[in-house]
């Protein structure tokens, strides 16, 4: 460095690479695109994946997981590919559209306008999602809250009011809302389709009290929902913990404690034996059952939780009939 001082005047590449990548990791990502503009070694450098993976991860690591990543890479293969490209477009340079039959079952994901991975920007894999997140470009799975109910659901971003649009697939992709704060957006809960059942691995550690979200559908045509609830105790059992064996049951009591005890709408009964989806055409289809552990997540449903006093609107919960049986 000495040396360099009496020739001339330091360039930043002079800077041994590890501390020029601690500088590069300090910058927001409109300062490293305005480094990037400097020379073409910093272009390569500032486009990177090593810094824009930390971008990503920072700002958009509560609502995407890795299944965005794999239909990411579906969008960089298209790109990357040219001439295949041209047969996937439409008149809005858009894959499909969401009055048509596009996104379907094989592609999770939807980029309104695959030309902006034209040239370089199919080269730099994170660069050009975290842009097109930003953006507002790239629809891509999520899991939306909604009462107290989770839809899968496509979700982009409005850098405007730092909040989402989600359209949800029901007979066509309506829109499921917009506005949609970052606290009512999540990860998927699994990496499979919102029609597969989820398959469910804690029956037998289930106890009265516990959190759980469970699947629920209409007809078996349409997609899963994760309604909220609380594992009950049987009718015969005197809630006392001394004396409960509900949780060596074969029947699992569920209670939506959204409705008041009163109500036809707060418990059903499900059987343990049962694995395969269980209901019918009046009271819908129960799948699989998640037991929360998470705390954060809990939290969460205790805040979309009404106001004592106050009922869910019935949109938003399954048509249960008074103390359905489904065994």
């Amino acid at each position: 460095m000495e040396k360099n001082t009496k020739s001339g005047p330091i360039s930043l590449l002079d800077l041994p690479e590890s501390t020029l990548d601690i500088i590069l990791k300090c910058l927001s990502p409109l300062e490293l695109c305005t480094m990037s503009q400097v020379c073409v070694s910093l272009k390569d450098k500032c486009q990177s994946d090593e810094f824009w993976k930390n971008h990503i991860k920072h700002k958009w690591g509560r609502v995407i997981g890795d299944h965005v990543h794999k239909e990411w890479e579906w969008h960089i293969t298209i790109a990357k590919e040219g001439t295949l490209l041209n047969q996937h477009f439409n008149q809005t340079g858009s894959l499909g559209s969401f009055s048509g039959v596009w996104p379907n079952l094989y592609l999770g994901s939807y980029l309104e306008d695959c030309k902006v991975l034209n040239g370089q920007r199919s080269n730099n894999f994170f660069m050009s999602l975290y842009f097109c997140l930003e953006s507002g470009r790239f629809w891509f799975p999520a899991q939306v809250y909604k009462g107290l109910v989770v839809h899968n659901a496509l979700v982009c971003y409005d850098s405007q009011s730092n909040t989402f649009q989600a359209r949800y697939r029901s007979g066509g992709w309506r829109c499921l809302g917009k506005n949609i704060e970052w606290e009512l957006v999540r990860v998927p809960s699994f990496d499979s389709p919102p029609y597969v059942m989820y398959l469910t691995d804690c029956l037998d550690n289930l106890k009265p009290e516990d959190h759980i979200e469970i699947q629920w559908r209409a007809t078996t045509q349409c997609p899963y929902d994760w309604w909220y609830a609380i594992i009950g105790h049987s009718d015969s059992c005197n809630k006392n913990e001394s004396y409960c064996y509900c949780h060596s049951s074969d029947t699992l009591i569920v209670e939506f404690r959204q409705y008041p005890e009163a109500s036809t709408m707060r418990r059903i009964k499900l059987s343990k034996k049962n694995i395969e989806e269980q209901g019918d055409r009046i009271c819908g289809y129960y799948g699989g059952i998640r037991k929360l552990h998470n705390e954060d997540e809990i939290q969460t449903w205790k805040n979309l939780f009404p106001r004592q006093g106050q009922i869910a609107p019935v949109l938003y919960m399954p048509p249960v009939a008074g103390q359905v049986q489904i065994i």
